[in-house]
C-alpha cells in the first residue's frame, strides 16, 4: 500500500522554538498583535507561573474585539479556576472542552481517544504547532515544581501552511459546536460562549519573503480519514536515511513496523540516536517502552535516557535535513487513538538547529544505555515492565486495537 502523505510544499518561515521560555514570548507577541481572530488547542492549559501570561493575552486580545476561541481536552484539562473561568466570559473568550471525561474517567472505553495536538493559528497569518502545552516549563500538575525546565519544542510558521492549521482548528470547533447542539446543549462542554458576530475574512498573505523557502507539510492524525499519517511519514523519512538518525520521543512504545525500520536503518550503518524518558513520570509509559530496547540495541540503535527533567519532545531529524516538530508520541496511544498534529519540514538550517539542541541533550555518547548492563536488570523491574506492557495491551484490545 502506498504511503499516501501530503506534499511538501516551499514558501515557508520557521522558527525553533524550545520550551514555554520561548514558545510563550512568541505565541503572546503574536495575540498581542492579533486584529481578528486567535484559535488555539491544547491538551493542557494551566494557569500556573508563565502559562498565566498567555490566559492575560487572550483575555486582552478578546476585550479588544478580537474573536479569541480555545479548545482543552478534557482530561488533559479537567477543569478551569473560578476566577480565571468569570475573567474569560466576562471579556468573551469562547471555550470548549473536547471530550470532557464522565464519571468512569478513564475506565470509559471511549475516555481514551483524546485531543493531545497543540495548535495555534492567528489572523490566518501565523501558526504554531508542537508538544508544549500551555504549562510553565518548571511546573508539573502531578509532580509540582521541577528543579530543571521541561524539554519540549515548538515550531512557528508562517507561509502555505498556516492556512491548513487554520482549516484544522476550524473544523473542530464547528464539529463540537454542532455534537453538543445535536444533544440539545447549544455549547454543552463548552465554558463560555462564542461572540455572535463573524469574523470578516483576511485578505491574502503577501508572496513569501526571500528567506520564507523552506518546504512544510502539515501531518493531522484522527480516527477518520488520517489514522497512520504520522506513522508513515516516520517510517518513510527512516527507510530513506543514509547517514543520520535521531529522535526524541518522550513515550516511546513503536510497533513492530516502526522498530523493524529503525533497526534496519542500524543495521545498513545509518547511526541511530533515540533520547528517551528517563524519569519516571508514569507508570504505564514509563515501564512499557524498555522491554522493546533489547532488540534495537542488539541491531546497533543506540539509547540515551534524559534525565536533568522531563522529557516531553517528540520531535526528530534525519540526515541533517528532513524534521519533524509536533505532538505525536511514537506510542499506541498517539499513533492510534488521539488527534495529533506534526510538522514535517525539509530544510537544512532548521534540521541543522534542531539537531545541535539535540546532540546537546544527548551529551557525552558513553553515556548512552549498555546492552549488557540492560540485559541483566533486576527481576523486579523486568516484572513491572511486563506489567505495564499488558495494561497498555488491554486499554488497546479494549479500543479493538492491536499495535504490539
Amino acid at each position: 500500500m502506498p504511503l499516501r502523505l501530503p506534499p511538501l510544499r516551499g514558501g515557508h518561515g520557521l522558527r525553533l522554538l524550545e520550551g514555554s521560555r520561548e514558545l510563550f514570548p512568541a505565541l503572546i507577541a503574536a495575540i498581542e498583535q492579533a486584529k481578528r481572530e486567535v484559535r488555539l488547542e491544547t491538551y493542557i492549559f494551566d494557569f500556573t507561573g508563565a502559562s498565566s501570561e498567555v490566559a492575560y493575552a487572550l483575555e486582552r486580545a478578546a476585550r479588544r474585539g478580537v474573536a479569541v476561541q480555545v479548545v482543552v481536552d478534557g482530561f488533559g484539562t479537567p477543569g478551569v479556576p473560578p476566577d480565571w473561568a468569570h475573567r474569560f466570559e466576562q471579556a468573551g473568550v469562547a471555550w470548549q472542552v473536547y471530550a470532557p471525561v464522565g464519571s468512569l474517567g478513564v475506565l470509559w472505553p471511549g475516555s481514551w481517544r483524546r485531543l493531545h495536538r497543540k495548535l495555534c493559528v492567528v489572523d490566518g497569518t501565523m501558526a504554531f504547532c508542537g508538544g508544549i502545552n500551555i504549562l510553565d516549563d518548571l511546573h508539573d500538575p502531578n509532580h509540582g515544581t521541577l528543579e530543571a525546565p521541561r524539554f519540549d519544542f515548538a515550531v512557528q510558521v508562517t507561509g502555505p501552511l498556516v492556512a491548513e492549521v487554520h482549516a484544522a482548528t476550524q473544523q473542530l470547533w464547528q464539529r463540537l459546536r454542532a455534537r453538543h447542539s445535536l444533544r440539545g446543549q447549544a455549547l454543552s462542554g463548552a465554558l463560555f460562549p462564542p461572540r455572535p458576530t463573524a469574523v470578516p475574512p483576511w485578505p491574502q498573505d503577501p508572496a513569501p519573503a526571500a528567506e520564507q523557502r523552506a518546504r512544510a507539510a502539515l501531518l493531522l492524525r484522527d480516527n477518520l480519514r488520517y489514522r497512520a499519517r504520522i506513522e508513515r511519514a516516520y517510517r518513510r523519512a527512516i527507510g530513506r536515511a543514509q547517514s543520520e538518525i535521531i529522535i526524541a520521543n518522550a513515550y516511546f512504545v513503536p510497533g513492530r513496523k516502526l522498530r523493524e525500520a529503525l533497526a534496519s536503518a542500524a543495521r545498513r550503518g545509518v547511526q541511530v540516536k533515540l533520547l528517551l524518558q528517563g524519569r519516571y513520570e508514569y507508570f504505564m509509559q514509563y515501564y512499557a517502552a524498555r522491554p522493546i530496547y533489547g532488540a534495537l540495541l542488539q541491531a546497533g540503535v543506540a539509547i540515551h535516557e534524559y534525565s536533568p527533567s522531563f522529557l516531553h519532545a517528540k520531535v526528530a531529524v534525519i540526515d541533517a535535513r528532513w524534521a519533524t516538530v509536533g505532538s505525536s508520541n511514537l506510542d499506541p496511544l498517539s499513533l492510534l487513538l488521539a488527534r495529533e498534529a506534526n510538522v514535517v519540514v525539509e530544510d537544512a538550517p532548521f534540521a541543522l538547529q534542531l539537531r545541535q539542541r539535540l546532540l546537546q541533550a544527548i551529551g557525552d555518547p558513553a553515556a548512552a544505555m549498555d546492552p549488557a548492563q540492560y540485559g541483566t536488570r533486576p527481576l523486579r523491574q523486568r516484572v513491572l515492565e511486563g506489567l505495564a506492557l499488558g495494561v497498555m495491551r488491554l486499554a488497546l484490545a479494549v479500543q479493538g486495537k492491536r499495535y504490539l
